[in-house]
Protein backbone atom coordinates (compact mmCIF):
# COMPACT_ATOMS: atom_id res chain seq x y z
CA UNK A 1 0.00 0.00 0.00
CA UNK A 2 2.88 2.35 0.79
CA UNK A 3 4.19 2.04 -2.77
CA UNK A 4 0.76 2.81 -4.24
CA UNK A 5 0.70 6.02 -2.20
CA UNK A 6 4.28 6.82 -3.22
CA UNK A 7 3.51 6.16 -6.90
CA UNK A 8 0.50 8.49 -6.79
CA UNK A 9 2.48 11.09 -4.84
CA UNK A 10 5.24 11.00 -7.43
CA UNK A 11 2.82 11.06 -10.36
CA UNK A 12 0.74 14.02 -9.20
CA UNK A 13 3.06 16.09 -7.00
CA UNK A 14 6.68 15.37 -7.92
CA UNK A 15 6.96 13.67 -11.30
CA UNK A 16 5.26 14.41 -14.54
CA UNK A 17 6.71 17.90 -14.65
CA UNK A 18 9.69 16.90 -16.72
CA UNK A 19 9.99 17.52 -20.41
CA UNK A 20 8.98 15.02 -23.06
CA UNK A 21 11.71 12.42 -23.65
CA UNK A 22 12.82 10.50 -26.71
CA UNK A 23 12.84 6.71 -26.62
CA UNK A 24 16.56 6.50 -25.81
CA UNK A 25 16.83 9.58 -23.57
CA UNK A 26 17.77 9.42 -19.89
CA UNK A 27 14.85 10.15 -17.57
CA UNK A 28 15.57 11.70 -14.17
CA UNK A 29 13.05 11.18 -11.38
CA UNK A 30 13.44 13.02 -8.07
CA UNK A 31 12.87 11.33 -4.70
CA UNK A 32 13.57 11.69 -1.00
CA UNK A 33 14.29 8.94 1.53
CA UNK A 34 11.15 8.64 3.67
CA UNK A 35 11.06 7.08 7.16
CA UNK A 36 9.03 4.18 5.72
CA UNK A 37 11.99 3.39 3.41
CA UNK A 38 14.38 2.65 6.29
CA UNK A 39 15.56 -0.62 7.74
CA UNK A 40 16.81 -1.31 11.26
CA UNK A 41 20.20 0.20 10.37
CA UNK A 42 18.46 3.52 9.58
CA UNK A 43 19.32 3.66 5.89
CA UNK A 44 17.16 2.84 2.87
CA UNK A 45 16.29 -0.85 2.83
CA UNK A 46 17.66 -2.80 -0.13
CA UNK A 47 14.15 -3.91 -1.17
CA UNK A 48 12.95 -0.29 -1.28
CA UNK A 49 15.47 0.46 -4.01
CA UNK A 50 13.69 -2.05 -6.25
CA UNK A 51 10.25 -0.65 -5.40
CA UNK A 52 11.28 2.94 -6.04
CA UNK A 53 12.85 1.86 -9.34
CA UNK A 54 9.31 0.82 -10.39
CA UNK A 55 8.09 4.37 -9.81
CA UNK A 56 11.00 5.82 -11.83
CA UNK A 57 10.34 3.39 -14.72
CA UNK A 58 6.69 4.43 -14.71
CA UNK A 59 7.80 8.07 -14.92
CA UNK A 60 10.16 7.25 -17.82
CA UNK A 61 7.41 5.45 -19.76
CA UNK A 62 4.96 8.31 -19.25
CA UNK A 63 7.46 10.95 -20.36
CA UNK A 64 8.74 9.12 -23.44
CA UNK A 65 5.25 8.28 -24.73
CA UNK A 66 5.50 4.52 -24.29
CA UNK A 67 2.82 4.63 -21.59
CA UNK A 68 0.34 5.94 -24.18
CA UNK A 69 1.32 3.14 -26.57
CA UNK A 70 0.84 0.53 -23.84
CA UNK A 71 -2.59 1.94 -22.99
CA UNK A 72 -3.68 2.05 -26.64
CA UNK A 73 -2.44 -1.49 -27.39
CA UNK A 74 -3.57 -3.06 -24.12
CA UNK A 75 0.01 -3.91 -23.09
CA UNK A 76 1.78 -3.82 -19.75
CA UNK A 77 5.40 -4.34 -18.65
CA UNK A 78 6.59 -6.96 -16.16
CA UNK A 79 10.03 -7.39 -14.64
CA UNK A 80 11.49 -10.83 -15.36
CA UNK A 81 14.94 -10.17 -13.94
CA UNK A 82 16.88 -7.47 -12.18
CA UNK A 83 20.22 -7.05 -10.50
CA UNK A 84 21.46 -4.17 -8.41
CA UNK A 85 24.81 -3.18 -6.93
CA UNK A 86 25.03 -0.82 -3.96
CA UNK A 87 27.88 1.62 -3.46
CA UNK A 88 26.79 4.09 -0.77
CA UNK A 89 23.86 4.27 1.64
CA UNK A 90 20.90 6.60 1.22
CA UNK A 91 20.04 8.04 4.63
CA UNK A 92 16.82 9.53 6.08
CA UNK A 93 15.39 12.56 4.34
CA UNK A 94 18.21 12.73 1.77
CA UNK A 95 17.21 13.82 -1.71
CA UNK A 96 18.28 11.67 -4.64
CA UNK A 97 17.25 11.02 -8.18
CA UNK A 98 17.03 7.95 -10.34
CA UNK A 99 18.37 8.08 -13.86
CA UNK A 100 16.57 5.57 -16.10
CA UNK A 101 17.42 4.68 -19.68
CA UNK A 102 16.23 2.03 -22.10
CA UNK A 103 19.35 0.20 -23.23
CA UNK A 104 17.79 -1.96 -25.93
CA UNK A 105 16.48 -5.43 -26.65
CA UNK A 106 17.35 -9.08 -27.03
CA UNK A 107 15.08 -11.54 -28.81
CA UNK A 108 12.67 -11.66 -25.83
CA UNK A 109 13.01 -8.64 -23.62
CA UNK A 110 13.72 -4.96 -23.05
CA UNK A 111 16.71 -3.89 -20.93
CA UNK A 112 16.76 -0.78 -18.76
CA UNK A 113 19.58 0.68 -16.68
CA UNK A 114 18.74 2.66 -13.55
CA UNK A 115 21.10 4.63 -11.32
CA UNK A 116 20.54 6.13 -7.87
CA UNK A 117 22.37 9.47 -7.87
CA UNK A 118 23.19 12.23 -5.37
CA UNK A 119 25.53 15.20 -5.69
CA UNK A 120 29.04 14.78 -4.26
CA UNK A 121 30.90 17.46 -2.25
CA UNK A 122 31.65 19.35 -5.48
CA UNK A 123 27.97 19.03 -6.48
CA UNK A 124 28.75 16.59 -9.32
CA UNK A 125 26.37 13.65 -9.82
CA UNK A 126 27.62 10.57 -7.97
CA UNK A 127 26.25 7.02 -8.38
CA UNK A 128 25.07 5.42 -5.13
CA UNK A 129 23.61 2.27 -6.71
CA UNK A 130 23.15 0.88 -10.21
CA UNK A 131 20.64 -1.66 -11.49
CA UNK A 132 19.84 -3.49 -14.70
CA UNK A 133 16.26 -4.57 -15.37
CA UNK A 134 15.08 -7.14 -17.91
CA UNK A 135 11.40 -6.75 -18.75
CA UNK A 136 8.82 -8.40 -20.95
CA UNK A 137 5.74 -6.75 -22.39
CA UNK A 138 2.49 -8.67 -22.00
CA UNK A 139 -0.96 -8.26 -23.53
CA UNK A 140 -3.89 -7.72 -21.19
CA UNK A 141 -5.78 -10.17 -23.42
CA UNK A 142 -3.04 -12.76 -22.79
CA UNK A 143 0.34 -13.59 -24.24
CA UNK A 144 3.67 -11.90 -24.76
CA UNK A 145 4.20 -9.02 -27.18
CA UNK A 146 7.05 -9.92 -29.56
CA UNK A 147 10.04 -7.58 -29.43
CA UNK A 148 9.69 -6.95 -33.17
CA UNK A 149 6.16 -5.59 -32.60
CA UNK A 150 7.36 -3.40 -29.72
CA UNK A 151 10.09 -1.94 -31.92
CA UNK A 152 7.73 -1.38 -34.84
CA UNK A 153 4.95 0.31 -32.87
CA UNK A 154 7.20 2.33 -30.54
CA UNK A 155 9.38 3.76 -33.27
CA UNK A 156 12.49 2.57 -31.42
CA UNK A 157 15.65 2.40 -33.48
CA UNK A 158 17.55 -0.66 -32.26
CA UNK A 159 20.70 0.51 -34.05
CA UNK A 160 20.80 3.51 -31.69
CA UNK A 161 20.42 1.32 -28.59
CA UNK A 162 23.26 -0.81 -27.29
CA UNK A 163 22.88 -3.34 -24.51
CA UNK A 164 26.36 -4.10 -23.13
CA UNK A 165 27.45 -7.70 -23.76
CA UNK A 166 27.83 -8.40 -20.04
CA UNK A 167 24.20 -7.34 -19.47
CA UNK A 168 23.01 -9.60 -22.31
CA UNK A 169 25.07 -12.45 -20.81
CA UNK A 170 23.47 -11.81 -17.41
CA UNK A 171 20.02 -11.88 -19.07
CA UNK A 172 20.75 -15.22 -20.77
CA UNK A 173 22.29 -16.93 -17.75
CA UNK A 174 19.61 -15.91 -15.25
CA UNK A 175 16.51 -16.77 -17.32
CA UNK A 176 14.02 -19.16 -15.83
CA UNK A 177 12.04 -21.64 -17.95
CA UNK A 178 8.91 -20.47 -19.73
CA UNK A 179 5.68 -20.61 -17.74
CA UNK A 180 4.57 -23.30 -20.21
CA UNK A 181 7.47 -25.54 -19.12
CA UNK A 182 8.03 -27.26 -15.80
CA UNK A 183 10.44 -25.73 -13.32
CA UNK A 184 11.04 -28.28 -10.55
CA UNK A 185 12.88 -27.13 -7.44
CA UNK A 186 15.75 -29.58 -7.24
CA UNK A 187 18.90 -28.73 -5.31
CA UNK A 188 22.17 -30.15 -6.57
Amino acid sequence: MHMLFRTLWHRFFVGGRGSRLGFSDVGRSRFRVWPTDLDILRHMNNGKYLSIMDVARYDLLQRNGIGELFEREGWYPVVVGQTISYRKSLNPWKRFWIESRILGFDEQAVYIEQRFVRPDAARRPEVYARAFVRGRILRRSGGVVPVTEIIEKSGARPEELVVPDEVLDWGRTTRLPSTRDTAPSEWE
